[in-house]
């Protein structure tokens, strides 16, 4: 890592087992001229652990926006600034996104150290398929909006890997379960720390597993939903809704409540005639 011009430097670091911490990783926090982190106190152990005494300059959710025309500068001027959250890489469900844009916009060089995620640890745990697969981040934490994301969790025909609070866990997963309890998820918790746990099964066990609140942070992931069949009934019946002007959700109700088919593989085939269409 060359000192002729500045770099950001975006660091991925162990989500809970510090060992995880990479050399390359270790190298660039002993040698950055600055490390902006979501959390002086906790970024001052993980300093410790790599042997690095470089200044920390608070960089979080609250003041990023700010914050990321002060790092342009430095880095204009010659400095390698180093970029970290409490955990795992920044930018992922973690304050970041906004610095690495602002150097972009800038002209400004920036590399990714890569290492630990808990979205991807859980993903592979999981043992469903990859290819493809997406990552949603938190879900909304209530109302109307968190209706909607377990819908569309339930919906998606690819592995979906999402983060939740352990305060809101067994909420999300009786939602899952009340729905379709039969389909399979995992529950990652505390991933790569002393206590961790992993876990799959189908959302019915897993609601009943989960029903309180349990202690450290929350990866879930859940199994794609079943393809579509070829039930001319169903789809003929969407078709119909969605031309009358409903949308996909009041769709799969009137379908359900006509028992023509399931709510949740009409909302499915919602989606995807609406998807259909817009490509027209």
């Amino acid at each position: 890592m060359g000192r002729e011009t500045g770099i950001l430097v975006v660091v991925a670091t162990p989500i809970g087992n510090l060992d995880d911490l990479s050399p390359r990783a270790a190298e660039a926090l002993r040698t950055a001229d600055v490390v902006a982190c979501e959390d002086t106190r906790r970024t001052a152990g993980l300093l410790r652990h790599a042997g690095s005494r470089a200044p920390m300059v608070p960089t979080h959710e609250h003041n990023e926006a700010g914050r990321a025309a002060n790092l342009v500068e430095r880095v204009r001027r010659g400095e390698v600034v180093a970029l970290v959250s409490d955990a795992g890489l920044p930018g992922v469900s973690d304050p970041g996104r906004a610095v690495v844009d602002a150097m972009h916009a800038a002209g400004l060089p920036v590399s990714v150290l890569p290492g630990p995620s808990a979205a991807a640890a859980a993903l592979v745990a999981s043992g469903f398929a990859v290819e493809p697969h997406r990552f949603v981040g938190f879900p909304p934490a209530k109302g109307a909006a968190r209706a909607r994301a377990v819908e569309d969790l339930l919906a998606s025909t690819v592995t979906t890997v999402a983060f939740e609070s352990p305060r809101r866990l067994p909420d999300l997963l009786a939602r899952i379960a009340d729905a379709e309890p039969g389909r399979e998820l995992l529950v990652g918790r505390e991933l790569t720390k002393l206590h961790e746990e992993v876990v799959r099964g189908p959302a019915g066990e897993l609601a009943l597993r989960f029903a309180g609140p349990p202690k450290g942070e929350v990866t879930v992931v859940v199994s794609p939903a079943p393809a579509a069949g070829d039930d001319d009934g169903l789809a003929d019946a969407v078709e119909a809704l969605l031309d009358a002007g409903l949308s996909p959700s009041s769709t799969a109700d009137a379908v359900a409540a006509l028992g023509i088919g399931r709510r949740n593989a009409a909302y499915r085939a919602a989606l995807a005639a609406e998807a259909s269409r817009s490509d027209r």
